[in-house]
């Protein structure tokens, strides 16, 4: 049901708290307009301790929006290696190079050209424009929707777009005109460290305590509701990890992808569809024209996207060095880790250089055992 009651003003107890227990973050510290745009894109879909190693590697190698825009692809793709959701980052160069053609290499002050930009939505130029302009605009995330669903007691499907508007609405309510971006920041730091999801908010921690409406009502540990997600779709495919050389001399074929749909334009073992077993691998690999000798089975892998599901079945394989097909090419071990970007989605065939001699080395014990 939607809320029957409308908040007193939160602002100033949570901006005390946020003032006493904000976390000290990088663009934080540094709140430029670039800085913030990365890192709330950076945080898009993954955690804060996961994505800070990412973002500050990034600002060393891409310190302006300049760089960034001048980035060659390749580069950009292993800077996100492993943040997943790469169209993010493509997103974000083009977004760069229409603010270098548009707006000097600078981002725009303004609320309604930064949404223009690819890649910005409504949460992401909320913040940009509250934090490093003072513009009073919200920028509501899941946090803040979570927040506003306990404080007002609301049961509405929050993935709804009538009552995320709603929602927002609120939220633009209670702005502070003198302090919008702090405002926004306490209310999606509440939200990360007090007001937690999966149904364990700490309530005795917070400080719109006596504010809450779900609290009160004792519901808050069932908020906020949403409708449950569609089953994902399973596919079935064989990874065939091909090895050739020995020692310094060992290189891995390494598969791109299309340069378009998922994981566009980025680098793979060859990938099969379907289960195949050990003797069909190396058919579908001879038609390739990928001549291979079975070395071993590896670990079956599962990986998770948004609506689909890969499950993996892998082999190791053993080859000479033939000419690299097509859309293919042969990897040495520093060249994997410095400038072939691999998905998560193959970790558990991980190709970086600290397992590379690993892999060569069981290889060969497997062959010599054959």
């Amino acid at each position: 049901m939607a809320p029957a009651m409308t908040l007193p003003n939160i602002a100033p107890p949570l901006l005390r708290w946020y003032q006493q227990h904000q976390r000290v973050l990088p663009f934080r510290t540094d709140p430029s307009p670039y800085h913030v745009w990365v890192s709330e894109i950076m945080l898009q879909q993954t955690r804060m301790s996961a994505a800070l190693p990412y973002y500050e590697r990034f600002m060393d190698a891409l310190p302006t929006v300049s760089d960034l825009a001048a980035c060659k692809q390749e580069r950009l793709y292993k800077l996100w290696e492993g943040l997943g959701y790469y169209s993010r980052a493509r997103n974000l160069q083009k977004a760069a190079q229409i603010i270098v053609e548009q707006y000097g290499g600078h981002l725009p002050d303004d609320y309604n050209a930064l949404l223009k930009l690819p890649g910005i939505g409504a949460y992401t130029a909320g913040a940009i424009a509250s934090i490093c302009f003072d513009l009073p605009v919200p920028a509501v995330d899941g946090n803040v929707l979570r927040v506003f669903s306990r404080l007002l007691n609301d049961s509405r499907d929050v993935l709804r777009p009538e009552v995320k508007k709603d929602l927002t609405e609120h939220v633009r309510a209670l702005q502070p005109p003198e302090c919008p971006g702090d405002y926004n920041q306490a209310l999606m730091e509440l939200g990360a460290l007090v007001c937690l999801p999966g149904g364990a908010p700490l309530c005795q921690t917070c400080p719109l305590y006596d504010l809450c409406a779900a609290r009160m009502a004792g519901t808050q540990n069932t908020l906020p509701a949403k409708t449950p997600p569609r089953p994902k779709k399973v596919i079935p495919y064989t990874v065939a990890v091909i090895l050739s050389g020995t020692g310094s001399d060992c290189c891995i074929l390494l598969q791109q992808r299309p340069k378009t749909g998922l994981l566009a334009g980025l680098w793979q073992p060859v990938l099969l569809e379907g289960h195949l077993d050990t003797g069909e691998t190396c058919q579908a690999l001879a038609a390739l024209g990928l001549p291979v000798q079975a070395a071993a089975p590896l670990t079956d892998a599962k990986h998770v996207f948004t609506h689909l599901i890969w499950e993996m079945r892998g082999y190791l394989f053993h080859a000479q060095r033939f000419d690299a097909p097509a859309g293919c090419v042969w990897a040495r071990p520093d060249e994997v880790k410095t400038r072939y970007a691999v998905p998560n989605a193959f970790k558990a065939f991980r190709l970086l250089e600290k397992n590379f001699s690993q892999i060569e080395q069981y290889a060969q014990k497997v062959l010599v055992k054959r």
